[in-house]
């Protein structure tokens, strides 16, 4: 049998995960010229449709797109992959490689990383919303008389989106890629079909446009930038799933396919309304032939589904990543498929996505009024990225200071003008993603606090494990049979588990592990380093075991690897031992008391540690020690 050449099978493979690009990387910025041009001329703060401010406009939009995600995110920020992981948690964890833990460094990139990560589900609930809503909105043109069934339609699309995330994606995301193969195609379409018709709008491709409308219009200037925004938010996708597809196929979607396509677009739209100013209502859809417009109200619902989809995933894996790092409390994640296991879910952050975007529907009703909401977030998540990644270059990369805030303080320029420019959305809804991502940041950043303070109060007069041990040659308690694994974080002192069994119970098991959990600041660590056995006198054995912030932790899993080591458990003779605290408060001048008050409701309701770490049920026992804060 002839084999096909290795370079061939190469293009396959680069073509499909190009494809799978596609569908999931590039559905939140591949959907917003639904929105992005309308709300310029029409929206709740429109500027005069003059040929020179439609032109400007092209021009900010171009240069946006150019300077924020090309230059920006695909040449330089995917270079900051942890391991060939992006996102946000993978640059917290670059960031905080280099820091020692305790200084002022530390602690400012910790809690800048933590906003980062708040802006991120702020954007995450109205994008979801603004989408749906938007494309939904075609009914207003195809069909005026059915403009009342435009906010019905759009819950009821986004109740089933929410709904069915228990089934997975693996069905439905074998045709996002293709999906959105057809969408940027039609965009593309529509828009050369505009700009033949005036070819004209093509001269704001020059950068003379876009800095002559700003120099121009100071106050409409910065009124526009807020809207001009619209294009590039999705742009933190490209490098949140740079782990997924690799740098490669998304850089080449990128630049062959989806910029092309979004250019052509908005710049049908401006020939459009330099042809036509009354298009200004809803120009994406008056771009199409009348017979058209049915058929694109359907690709675009599909469009914006896949895009909320891939929201609401990136919700998902982010979260998960939150929680092995210590950011979050531990929630219940399902898996969704047998083969892919980043796909999860998670029932209780579904329903209050849920919940958060059917209120934003209600309370907004119109992709205008959305709009205002959208964008402060978004730009907010930009520019901690900015700052997160000048740390990166200098220390991981090792640019130096001079160098990297030389480069990135152009991006912060323009990013800073995006984030002043959104601060006047404020009154007129940027409030709701602004105040959804405080109450992120406080829960994130009171978890993240109170679990250190927490193990302070733990570690406190706890004994040495190793004295512990030779204590114990003096008067050695009845050893039972079996193995009994300890929990505990640090592997260096005696668990309270330990302590309470023997002082209740008066016996020890013949083989005693205790064992400790570190997930390290990298996605995954490889099946070689993943354990640490260290064998201590009486039987003892000490076990720490790595994971990687996107690992799934699965610690019988792990523990039978031991067996090389002369580890070996048998699973019906082995007993899990876990501590329970009861968490109460006192005023202190650690954190503030409605803080620490936080923090012991968050970890009254945390998931349980049986279940995340994968233990069987029947084989645990738990015993409970007070803890005052």
């Amino acid at each position: 049998m002839e084999q096909r050449p290795s370079s061939e099978v190469r293009g396959k493979e680069l073509a499909l995960l190009c494809l799978g690009a596609l569908g999931v990387v590039y559905g939140d910025i591949g959907t917003s010229p639904l929105y992005a041009m309308k709300e310029v001329f029409a929206g709740n703060h429109p500027i005069a449709l003059e040929p020179a401010n439609v032109l400007g406009s092209l021009s900010l939009f171009f240069w946006a797109l150019v300077i924020i995600v090309a230059v920006k995110y695909v040449s330089f920020i995917m270079r900051a992959d942890n391991r060939g992981e992006g996102g946000i948690m993978a640059l917290i964890a670059l960031a905080l490689r280099d820091a020692a833990p305790g200084t002022r460094s530390h602690r400012s990139v910790l809690v800048l990383g933590i906003l980062g990560a708040a802006m991120f589900y702020g954007d995450g609930m109205v994008t979801p919303a603004i989408s749906v809503l938007s494309a939904v909105e075609g009914l207003q043109i195809a069909a005026p008389a059915l403009e009342h069934a435009v906010l019905p339609v759009s819950l009821f699309i986004l109740f089933l989106l929410f709904y069915f995330q228990h089934h997975g994606t693996t069905l439905v995301g074998r045709a996002f890629g293709p999906v959105m193969l057809i969408w940027f195609t039609v965009l593309a379409l529509l828009g050369a079909r505009q700009i033949l018709a005036a070819p004209s709008v093509l001269a704001a491709l020059s950068p003379t446009y876009a800095l002559a409308f700003l120099f121009h219009h100071h106050e409409m200037a910065l009124v526009a930038m807020g809207n001009v925004v619209l294009a590039v938010t999705g742009a933190e996708a490209l490098y949140a799933d740079m782990g997924h597809f690799g740098k490669e196929p998304i850089r080449r979607s990128w630049f062959l396919f989806v910029l092309p396509a979004l250019v052509l677009n908005y710049f049908g739209q401006g020939a459009l309304l330099l042809r036509d100013p009354a298009a200004m209502q809803n120009p994406f859809y008056l771009m199409a032939p009348e017979w058209a417009l049915y058929p694109m109200l359907a690709l675009a619902t599909m469009a914006t589904v896949i895009a909320s989809q891939a929201v609401i995933s990136g919700a998902f894996s982010i979260t998960r990543q939150a929680m092995q790092l210590g950011f979050l409390p531990r929630l219940e994640v399902r898996h969704t498929s047998e083969r892919e296991q980043g796909q999860i879910y998670l029932p209780a952050l579904n329903w209050a996505l849920m919940a958060a975007v059917m209120l934003l529907v209600l309370g907004f009703r119109s992709s205008n009024n959305l709009a205002a909401a959208y964008g402060l977030a978004v730009t907010g998540d930009m520019v901690i990225t900015s700052l997160l990644a000048t740390v990166v270059a200098a220390r991981v990369w090792g640019w130096g200071w001079a160098r990297a805030v030389a480069l990135f303080a152009c991006f912060l320029v323009v990013e800073s003008t995006f984030l002043a420019a959104n601060v006047l959305k404020i009154p007129d809804g940027g409030w709701f993603p602004l105040l959804a991502g405080v109450v992120v940041f406080i829960v994130m950043l009171t978890w993240q606090q109170g679990r250190v303070l927490l193990l302070e109060r733990l570690e406190g007069g706890r004994m040495p494990l190793v004295r512990f041990i030779e204590s114990l040659r003096g008067g050695m308690p009845l050893r039972v049979p079996g193995t009994a694994v300890f929990l505990n974080a640090n592997p260096e002192r005696v668990p309270h588990a330990l302590l309470h069994n023997l002082m209740h119970n008066k016996i020890l098991h013949e083989r005693v592990v205790i064992a400790s959990v570190q997930f390290e600041d990298v996605p995954y660590v490889p099946p070689q380093e993943r354990l640490e056995i260290k064998v201590l006198p009486e039987n003892f054995w000490q076990v720490i075991v790595h994971y990687g912030f996107m690992d799934e932790p699965d610690l019988p899993a792990t523990l039978m690897q031991a067996a090389s080591e002369g580890l070996e458990f048998e699973p019906l003779a082995t007993s899990w031992f876990l501590g329970r605290e009861t968490v109460l408060t006192r005023p202190g001048p650690e954190m503030p008391l409605w803080r620490k008050r936080v923090f012991v409701t968050l970890h009254r309701n945390a998931g349980s540690v049986t279940a995340f770490f994968k233990i069987p049920p029947n084989r645990v026992v738990e015993l409970g020690t007070q803890v005052i804060l």
